[in-house]
């Protein structure tokens, strides 16, 4: 997670009077700086490209994945599984491949 404070909080009023240019501005190419509000400039949401979004969804998988591999290596030794018999458990044609 990241220590980072946001540069610039907007007040709720603030962000919905900008959202129009906000949006003009993701559209056009321009800076896809995130935008950061709440009360009393304290920052409680963000409005991100959508781009981005799925970006940051990627990579928070990624680290599941390297988390729950981690996991499998430190519970010890996995089980060795012959290719065509892992085919078999999870019932596939290694010829549909």
């Amino acid at each position: 997670m990241s220590t980072m404070e946001p540069s610039k909080v907007l007040t709720s009023a603030e962000a919905r009077t900008s959202l129009g240019s906000v949006m003009k501005r993701y559209r056009s190419g321009g800076s896809s700086s995130p935008v950061v509000f709440g009360s009393h400039r304290k920052p409680e949401a963000v409005i991100l490209p959508y781009d981005e979004y799925e970006r940051m969804l990627g990579l928070l998988e990624d680290a599941e994945i390297a988390s729950t591999v981690r996991e499998r290596i430190d519970a010890g030794e996995p089980e060795q599984v012959e290719l065509g018999e892992l085919f078999e458990r999870v019932g596939l044609d290694r010829q549909d491949t």
